[in-house]
């Protein structure tokens, strides 16, 4: 096991002691970004300052450096997924992902009467690109119910799949409820229906080990900024051969081989057909040192690390006699609430106020509140390899001490 406290130190956000309301700041919204180790800022300052250049754009040194850059960076991602380094396309992030997936394959393959399964739990990443495909081909988005605690069970898949089911798109690990999905099992399931996988990746990947060749997906998609990487960068995996069958979703130079007066066009194979323009080049970077950050940390370690702040935080908040908890019972270092009789928001800003910072409202799974947990909105606090149990504690007392405080704090 590591010691977080320690971690602290490799990030200048918790070296500047930034403050909140007068106090220390208290991060738990890892689930919506992370904060930056120095190898990682190091990495995108390095670009910038002394090996700016493009790729695959110049004959001179510099843009040769880069061209080794980004084929080093590809290998990482490879290396760190299980697969080949032709299978790892650079995007802006999960969402780009996913919509890569949808508009180069969904609008391509899908036609009037197939359908789409998605779940209710899902973020709005991995639903309003299923709805456009559905506007623009006819088809039909579907759900796989959820069991009674939330998650995607093997038995409710089978239920769902259709003769007409071309793809089943869910998350790994929820981004509001956090339970960790049996995606190897849901997977041989869709695929002995003849049936594509797209998994969203963005909950999972910063925090267990990911195996495709092991879970067998067709397509992940995650995020570069929720796993200690810089904004704006993200992964595709798809498998070869369904990545060479696609279409690309943005065109332009770089992801082409010829284009001529007829209009016709011979695209790249991938992964550089969906690589289309500069790309973001300085993340790329920033994200190779946050994978390898990660791995010297150990995935083993980290899982283990959250499962025990999980479990302490259900506990104290439990113990504060104020806080209505919706996964109590889940896998990921995500903890969803309330505080009892406060409205969501309310209590973020009251959190605020004490140096937390939580998330709050619907976490982009608007479809969740409105059929699963009837509530308007929720707090979600999130756990990442820096966290401690004083952090824990710090929400807990603010939790205890909220629902005698918040009157006297709106008034």
């Amino acid at each position: 096991m590591f010691d977080p406290k320690a971690i602290q130190n490799d990030f200048p956000m918790f070296r500047n002691k930034p403050d909140m309301q007068g106090r220390p700041l208290v991060w738990l919204d890892n689930a919506s970004t992370t904060f930056k180790p120095d190898s990682v800022i190091s990495a995108v300052v390095d670009y910038y300052t002394k090996e700016t250049s493009n790729s695959h754009r110049g004959d001179y040194d510099l843009c040769y450096a880069m061209d080794q850059a980004v084929l080093h960076a590809r290998k990482t991602i490879a290396r760190f997924l299980n697969c080949e380094p032709r299978e790892v396309v650079f995007t802006s992030g999960a969402t780009g992902s996913l919509n890569t997936v949808a508009y180069g394959y969904g609008l391509k393959f899908l036609k009037e009467g197939d359908e789409i399964l998605i779940t209710e739990a899902e973020h709005a990443s991995n639903v309003l690109p299923w709805f456009q495909i559905a506007k623009y081909t006819g088809c039909k988005v579907s759900y796989i119910p959820l069991s009674e605690n939330g998650r995607i069970t093997p038995k409710n898949l089978e239920k769902a799949l259709t003769p007409r089911t071309k793809l089943v798109s869910f998350a790994a690990v929820g981004n509001v409820l956090g339970y960790l999905e049996p995606v190897k099992e849901l997977t041989k399931i869709a695929h002995n229906h003849g049936v594509l996988v797209c998994l969203d990746g963005a909950q999972s990947v910063p925090h267990m080990k990911t195996d495709v060749r092991d879970l067998d997906v067709d397509f992940l998609a995650f995020s570069g900024h929720k796993m200690l990487g810089p904004t704006g960068i993200g992964v595709l995996y798809g498998k070869y051969d369904l990545l060479s069958k696609m279409d690309p979703f943005i065109s332009g130079g770089g992801n082409n081989d010829k284009f001529h007066m007829d209009c016709s066009v011979t695209f790249l194979p991938p992964p550089e057909r969906f690589e289309a323009g500069t790309q973001n080049l300085a993340g790329i970077l920033g994200l190779t040192k946050a994978v390898e950050y990660l791995e010297n940390l150990g995935f083993d370690s980290i899982v283990e690390h959250e499962r025990k702040l999980k479990q302490y935080a259900v506990e104290k908040l439990l113990q504060t006699g104020n806080a209505e908890i919706y996964n109590a019972d889940s896998e990921a270092g995500i903890i969803t609430f309330n505080i009892k009789g406060v409205f969501a928001q309310d209590a973020a800003t009251y959190l605020n106020s004490q140096g937390i910072a939580c998330r709050s409202g619907q976490h982009c799974a608007k479809l969740l509140n409105q059929t699963y947990l009837k509530t308007p909105a929720t707090v979600r606090a999130s756990f990442y390899v820096y966290t401690t149990e004083d952090d824990i504690d710090a929400l807990a007392e603010a939790v205890k001490n909220g629902g005698n405080y918040l009157d006297a704090y709106f008034i």
